[in-house]
């Protein structure tokens, strides 16, 4: 039984790429859906599809290289990390992105910024 399914997502994702397989399973859970289609929008990822067992995401890979070089989950269960709109923190100087949960649902930076949003920080990716 997992009780942190973001992080287990998160872990799932990196193993993922390091054995180079083509997609990833993991069993159907609201947050993980809405991160994974974040993930999409921002080409981190290939297509997202709901299935009978659950979600199934293709991995993405340009020239045989990981589409994601980094993927961290920041605010954990113990410790949760909040940012307000103006205090998101850049990751890798500004070439990864932060995926936040907000009063608008899962959202990367950018479209929290458009939308003027801030909330809980929980991965950074690059």
């Amino acid at each position: 039984m997992v009780n942190d399914h973001l992080s287990d997502f998160v872990t799932r994702i990196r193993n993922g790429y390091q054995a180079r397989l083509p997609e990833i399973q993991y069993p159907p859970v609201k947050t993980v859906w809405e991160m994974a289609q974040v993930l999409s929008k921002e080409g981190y990822v290939g297509e997202v599809k709901k299935t009978e067992e659950g979600l199934s995401i293709k991995l993405k890979y340009t020239a045989k290289k990981p589409a994601i070089m980094g993927i961290k989950r920041v605010s954990k269960p113990g410790v949760r990390r909040y940012s307000g709109i103006k205090d998101i923190p850049k990751v890798w100087g500004g070439l990864g992105i932060n995926i936040l949960s907000t009063p608008k649902g899962v959202l990367s930076e950018r479209q929290a910024k458009k939308l003027n949003s801030g909330g809980e920080i929980l991965a950074q990716v690059w």
